[in-house]
């Protein structure tokens, strides 16, 4: 025995031999409790960093733990390679994204063997794959046949260096998270899955998981189902001109006595029509299409505004109001057009105060006296004032009484809305999964059937700043007849959503997902992602129950044969 400690090679002796023995590999074994350690896997950006292997190291202690008690443990490790980093390389590099990601995979990981990790290296795979994103591919042509998916022109958040549209949360104080370009307003076509179909569902559903309180109530206020009225004002245009009625949403009616002014997106057909008469407004539209979308970035960003010369008439009381664009007011949010009650919404009395237009309180405060709103909105719920016929009505009898009064002049009805949107999911980027769909001479718009999939990604490429070279690629677009494929990829987030589950049978090159990933205890039965999770059961293969617990020890999935453990 060496009297002196050599790290070196005892590491290495240690790893040569868990790599001939395969220590680390998981089988399926329906006789031993079963353990899935999960961490997130990473984007091969070419080295690993200290948040990597804190992160790592994390979950390889408990999977060691959990592997000394017996269990069957599977710990997998896989690269989230599509994004738009590799081709911000490449251009920089002057080397394709392809040779860029896998040069920087196979450094990585030799990284993550010389740190020890017990990984089962045989389930490895890259998102860029593709053996992986094919079944991406035919799952959304899935949803295109069950009407899940469609393309419509929508409103986005784009960036002008990168190409591509950006999420609310990739937009930092009105610029590009990774370019920091400032992000400009566009409308282009866009594939979107329809989740808001779901978002009653995933409402109620939050009932039956056992999470701390505060995540139930982001995740509620997320989804933000609202009951309230959508009504319409007459509009008296500045020259005379025919308008058509301005239709908003509200779910405070019982404050529709208080509207001073009305405010609408820049994008809305009514500031359109305005700017046209206007260079001054025309201006002012376009500087509102910058900058981002976010709500945070909303409600702290000055509210900001211009007459449009317009006159909005009150449904019921006959008043004229001033209508304004206002960059708070976003087209894709509702119908891009709010009633303003300064006194009663602090956004609006912002707007007012600034604009000097009139604040009408209309709700009494807690005395029944009239509120204080020299320093800002009185937002609480109470006794009407200052609202004719309803005055001395409750907030629920007020908001009936109004709802009423609209559709009896047929000008409102009662409406569910969510603040939850469906998921914009193409992108206009070269790396990434092409979206399966083919269009026709005579507009057509079909999917791709199985016999034509997968639609494989040119490697041998070259990036430029200019945008997507598959959109000068004929040989990939053009398929003859007149027909051409989708050139948008997929939101890299596509990928990243279900790679937990491929986990579990990544040796199924026959479909996407099979019986271990998908019912029974095998490894999991549960849709989730989180940074770090573990599924752990000790009932047999066969049982129709299994659990997760994620590294905050928050359950997606519980029954009383399972037994989740937390660290």
């Amino acid at each position: 025995m060496d009297a002196h400690y050599s790290p070196r090679d005892i590491e290495r002796d240690a790893q040569q031999y868990w790599e001939k023995h395969q220590c680390f590999k998981a089988v399926e074994d329906a006789n031993r409790e079963k353990f899935y350690c999960l961490s997130m896997f990473p984007y091969p950006s070419g080295k690993l960093h200290m948040g990597h292997v804190r992160n790592y190291t994390i979950g390889d202690v408990v999977s060691r733990f959990q592997r000394m008690q017996g269990k069957n443990v599977m710990q997998p490790m896989g690269w989230d390679a599509f994004g738009m980093p590799a081709e911000n390389a490449a251009i920089q590099n002057q080397v394709p994204p392809a040779k860029w990601t896998y040069q920087n995979i196979d450094y990585m990981r030799n990284q993550l063997k010389a740190l020890g990790f017990a990984y089962d290296w045989s389930r490895e795979f890259a998102t860029c794959d593709t053996s992986y994103y094919r079944w991406e591919q035919w799952f959304f042509t899935k949803l295109v046949e069950k009407g899940l998916v469609y393309k419509k022109m929508s409103t986005v958040n784009w960036d002008p260096v990168d190409q591509t549209v950006l999420a609310n949360e990739q937009v930092i104080d009105g610029c590009g998270w990774r370019s920091g370009a400032p992000v400009e307003r566009k409308e282009i076509p866009l594939w979107f899955l329809k989740i808001t179909d779901y978002a009653d569902e995933l409402l109620a559903d939050l009932d039956n998981v056992e999470w701390p309180e505060q995540v139930k109530t982001m995740q509620r206020n997320w989804i933000g189902k609202s009951r309230g009225v959508e009504l319409s004002f007459d509009i008296k245009a500045a020259d005379g001109s025919a308008c058509e009625r301005l239709a908003v949403y509200t779910p405070r009616p019982d404050t529709l006595m208080g509207v001073t002014y009305m405010a609408v997106a820049a994008g809305h057909p009514l500031a359109k029509q305005a700017a046209e008469q206007s260079s001054e407004l025309a201006a002012f539209c376009e500087e509102c299409a910058k900058g981002g979308t976010s709500e945070a970035e909303m409600a702290t960003k000055e509210k900001l505004g211009m007459a449009t010369g317009h006159k909005a008439i009150h449904p019921l009381s006959g008043e004229e109001v001033p209508v304004f664009v206002a960059n708070f007011v976003l087209m894709e949010f509702g119908t891009g057009a709010v009633m303003a009650v300064p006194a009663h919404d602090q956004r609006d009395w912002e707007f007012a105060t600034k604009y000097g237009v009139e604040l009408k309180p209309v709700v009494a405060d807690e005395h029944g006296n009239t509120p204080d709103i020299s320093e800002g909105a009185y937002t609480e719920h109470g006794t009407l004032i200052n609202s004719g016929e309803f005055d001395g009505l409750e907030f629920q009898a007020a908001f009936d009484a109004i709802a009423a009064k609209l559709a009896e002049l047929g000008r409102g009805e009662v409406k569910t809305n969510y603040r939850l949107r469906d998921w914009g999911i193409a992108r206009q980027r070269y790396w990434g999964a092409p979206i399966p769909v083919k269009y026709g001479p005579e507009g057509q718009t079909v999917p791709l059937s199985d016999d034509e999939l997968p639609v494989a990604l040119p490697m041998e490429v070259t990036v430029d700043a200019s945008g997507s070279p598959l959109k000068k690629m004929p040989e990939f677009s053009e398929l003859g007849d007149g027909w051409v494929r989708e050139t948008d990829t997929f939101d890299t987030f596509m990928e990243s959503s279900w790679y937990f589950a491929r986990f579990c049978c990544a040796d199924n090159h026959e479909a996407m997902l099979d019986e271990r990933a998908t019912t029974g205890c095998r490894w999991t039965s549960t849709w989730a992602v989180s940074s770090t999770r573990f599924c752990t059961c000790s009932t047999p293969a066969s049982s129709t129950s299994c659990c997760e617990i994620s590294a905050w020890s928050i359950p997606t999935s519980r029954s009383s044969s399972c037994s989740p453990k937390a660290w």
